[in-house]
């Protein structure tokens, strides 16, 4: 699973972010930069590092050795959580793991190097594996 090598601090502190700045649209990462066929986020989410591993073997499987992929997230935001029957007050909870914020318009995953019924395939099972919304992007051909 993706983590991050050394954190400056292991618990960050509470994003107070309001609904509508979390579901505006992302300003990067918004096209494809490496292959031709992309998974891009349509809603809101935090995307832990387990689900990106699970999405990651998914389309692996599907493109087998042929094709080539991409992740362009990375989790890197700690999250924490408190025991079970542990009463309220006494701190912060264990670190639990790593998420990725993701906000709509994000590219998750590209794919190259297979053709296009194959990486439709392999991104839609990606898909189903994340807590969100997804639309598979294809990079338009100029003349």
């Amino acid at each position: 699973m993706l983590f991050p090598k050394k954190v400056k601090y292991r618990k960050w502190q509470n994003a107070r972010k309001s609904e509508a700045k979390l579901a505006a649209p992302e300003t990067r990462g918004i096209t494809l930069a490496f292959g031709s066929f992309g998974l891009k986020a349509e809603t809101q989410a935090r995307v832990k590092s387990n689900q990106i591993e699970a999405s990651r073997k998914a389309i692996v499987r599907t493109i087998t050795k042929v094709g080539k992929m991409w992740i362009r997230i990375f989790p890197d935001r700690p999250w924490t959580q408190k025991g079970a029957q542990v009463g309220m007050g006494k701190g912060k909870g264990e670190l639990q793991g790593y998420v990725f914020e993701v906000r709509p318009g994000r590219m998750l995953f590209e794919v190259d190097g297979v053709d296009e019924a194959t990486a439709v395939k392999a991104l839609k099972k990606a898909g189903a594996k994340l807590p969100l919304k997804t639309r598979i992007v294809r990079r338009v051909e100029t003349a």
